[in-house]
């Protein structure tokens, strides 16, 4: 299986030149929100883009044949990362390796994404029968309730879309999705209820706090709400063009300095991409994310079989929801959470699992005429 002759002219080498200047360009605004991570991220990308290109010509297949194993393998990193996880602010994400951290919740996305395409590809025949539904809605709950007791509710739902989007792309009937549709929302409502209520015990105190932050902002605007009232302020203050790199300043006061945007090597990167090459900037920015997921999708289209369309279409929502929620938190338009921008932010473990998944894109653009 690790043998298979290529035809390198299907070579999506589009998608490579993409995902590395949307990569270098990370490197360049992590630089400028904070400088003592930028050596780390370089390092990283040149690692992470070397595997990316390995992965390229491992044949995806070879991959999937030990889905299951590699499920086992993430439920046993989870529960171990809960047990005996580097715990910051309250919550166990990291395990120490020493020379670096890493975050088991970034690695699963890919982990689920290949295992539930396998699931899929293997009941073809019946994978619109309730029990098989059912079972698959098991072995999904199992991580993620592993990664929601960290607790990390903003990864847990991330995945939870992803997963959604392969489950939707395997073929699943749109009878289904209605009916889900008319139990979630008024489910919703009552959820949204039920967290404001005195002893509430499915969500903690200060996810409540970002919740309600949302809903009401007026009521919160000197308190929760202050950080994305910045971000937002700091994204205007760009305006059009910028104010150019290493230039994150908002009344001639630095950003970093006053403490307005915290973690804007990571979760607010786009506070930083905004203020420093403005609106013209940030569109491009989106527009190469953009055509990563396109790209991605394209390769889904073409692929050979189901689990490699699958795949392709897991990956292009892990980019595609990621982005949209960072950058929708950055501009208020969504509950403040805790995810970074794909390729952009700070972190070597979303940086690798972004970058795994492309590498198995590739490959299975690869194949498509085999």
């Amino acid at each position: 299986m690790l043998r298979q002759k290529y035809q390198f002219k299907n070579y999506n080498w589009l998608l490579v030149i993409v995902v590395f200047i949307v990569s270098g360009m990370g490197v360049v605004f992590i630089n400028s929100a904070d400088p003592s991570y930028t050596i780390r991220q370089f390092i990283g990308l040149m690692f992470c883009g070397g595997l990316m290109l390995l992965l390229s010509v491992v044949n995806y297949n070879f991959i999937c044949d030990f889905s299951r194993i590699l499920y086992l393998v993430n439920i046993v990193i989870l529960v171990f990362v809960k047990l005996f996880g580097v715990k910051v602010g309250g919550a166990r994400r990291w395990i120490n390796l020493g020379v670096t951290r890493i975050q088991p919740s970034e690695l699963s996305k890919i982990i689920m994404i290949i295992f539930v395409a396998m699931y899929i590809q293997d009941h073809e025949e019946d994978f619109t029968e309730p029990k098989v539904l059912l079972r698959l809605a098991g072995l999904c709950a199992v991580p993620l309730l592993l990664v929601v007791a960290e607790p990390d509710l903003s990864t847990t739902i991330d995945i939870t879309m992803i997963l959604l989007a392969v489950i939707f792309a395997g073929g699943i009937s749109t009878r289904f999705i209605k009916r889900a549709l008319l139990i979630l929302i008024p489910v919703g409502v009552l959820f949204v209820w039920y967290i404001q209520t005195p002893g509430q015990i499915l969500l903690k105190d200060y996810q409540v706090t970002r919740i309600m932050t949302f809903l009401e902002p007026s009521k919160y605007q000197d308190t929760t709400a202050y950080q994305q009232q910045n971000s937002v302020m700091a994204i205007g203050s760009g305006q059009l063009y910028g104010k150019g790199l290493n230039n994150n300043t908002i009344s001639d006061v630095t950003v970093t300095d006053t403490g307005l945007v915290s973690e804007q090597q990571t979760d607010f990167i786009f506070s930083v991409i905004g203020e420093e090459i403005g609106f013209i900037g940030s569109v491009v920015i989106i527009g190469l994310l953009a055509v990563i997921v396109i790209l991605c999708l394209i390769t889904a289209w073409r692929a050979r079989n189901i689990s490699g369309r699958l795949i392709a279409v897991g990956i292009a929502a892990l980019i595609g929801f990621q982005s949209f929620i960072n950058i929708g938190v950055a501009t208020q338009l969504l509950p403040n959470t805790g995810l970074p921008l794909p390729f952009i932010s700070y972190g070597l473990t979303s940086l690798l699992s972004c970058m795994m998944g492309i590498g198995m894109v590739l490959n299975i653009g690869l194949q498509r005429h085999y």
